[in-house]
């Protein structure tokens, strides 16, 4: 079974992210906007409960915290991917290492950057169309993260929930 752990955001960012991803994502129709903690994995049926157990742990040691988003940004050279830019923060660089260490499995391909992708698989010269002009656009959003979610691929290829977990130290 192939698993991920994300952040779905607020209604409003996901609208706002889905008003870009319907013309320049292809994953538009499988997964809602979000914000990838851990990458898909592959865990047999009888891990998902360690892997839910260990998740639980991790969410009662965790506090919510703040989401901030203000411009896009790029994977460009690395790759033709366009994305809200989430700016750093203690919490949820701790949150995504904790979940990173606690869930092994295979490591993750690329370093940590937070962000929601709004365009992938771009052609070059689409790429820098698209990303010429978003990059002068500003924005400024901001929202409270107060859980996460553990998600699975179903066989078309779409992602679904498979648990939510509550950020809630006291």
């Amino acid at each position: 079974m192939k698993l991920g752990v994300v952040i779905f955001p607020s209604k409003k960012l996901q609208d706002l992210a889905n008003s870009y991803r319907k013309r320049y994502d292809p994953n538009y129709s499988l997964i809602p906007p979000h914000l990838t903690l851990k990458p898909s994995f592959d865990a047999e049926e009888n891990q998902i409960k360690e892997i839910t157990n260990n998740l639980n742990e991790i969410s009662d040691k965790m506090v919510p915290f703040q989401l901030k988003t203000v411009k896009f940004s790029s994977f460009q050279p690395v790759n033709n991917v366009i994305y809200f830019k989430i700016e750093p923060s203690q919490e949820l660089d701790d949150l995504q290492k904790e979940i990173n260490n606690k869930i092994g499995f295979e490591k993750p391909e690329y370093s940590f950057v937070p962000h929601i992708t709004i365009g992938q698989k771009l052609s070059d010269d689409e790429h820098s169309d698209v990303y010429g002009s978003l990059r002068m656009t500003t924005f400024n959003h901001e929202e409270i993260i107060d859980r996460f979610h553990l998600v699975y691929q179903l066989e078309n290829g779409q992602w679904t929930v498979y648990e939510t977990f509550r950020l809630r130290k006291d």
